[in-house]
């Protein structure tokens, strides 16, 4: 069994309700979820002119390869209704492999870790709650270490 450290977020419908049915899909189709952060709500990123996202960190038991798990999350991803529109706009449901045990890959269709990891606050401050002492596979800091230096100064506030 791997680890896999994953991202659930939206800012469009019932957030929390979205977040809920997603974890539970992710249960039922990917592994088992040994830990899940608070829910954190932040402005969004990118994209400002949108409702604030609620996001949350999942610890997920898996067997699933890389490839096929963000596969799979992007199945679930389309049966809660997410469109892909425009980049860093509205969405019902985002769904992100932040980290895989300590795997790396580079690949065209996934990167892991993901490459934006280290530098978003609302990604980071959730997966420290469940994850503080993880090691960053690329930057060889914690999740602890990396939130610390983070430049990103959008506002998380846990729920």
């Amino acid at each position: 069994m791997n680890k896999a450290y994953l991202l659930t977020g939206g800012n469009m419908g019932n957030r929390e309700k979205n977040l809920a049915t997603a974890k539970r899909l992710i249960t039922e189709r990917a592994g088992k979820v040994t830990r899940a952060s608070a829910l954190y709500e932040t402005a969004a990123w990118g994209k400002t002119d949108q409702p604030s996202f609620y996001n949350q960190a999942l610890e997920v038991e898996t067997s699933i390869p890389p490839k096929d798990l963000l596969n799979l999350l992007l199945e679930i991803e389309k049966k809660l209704g997410r469109q892909r529109d425009e980049k860093y706009g509205p969405r019902i449901i985002d769904i992100d492999i932040l980290l895989y045990g300590d795997q790396i890959c580079n690949d065209p269709q996934l990167q892991i870790p993901h490459p934006e990891l280290q530098n978003r606050r609302f990604a980071l401050t959730p997966l420290a709650e469940i994850g503080p002492g993880l090691v960053h596979p690329v930057f060889k800091k914690s999740i602890t270490e990396l939130l610390a230096i983070c430049t990103d100064t959008l506002e998380v506030t846990r729920k």
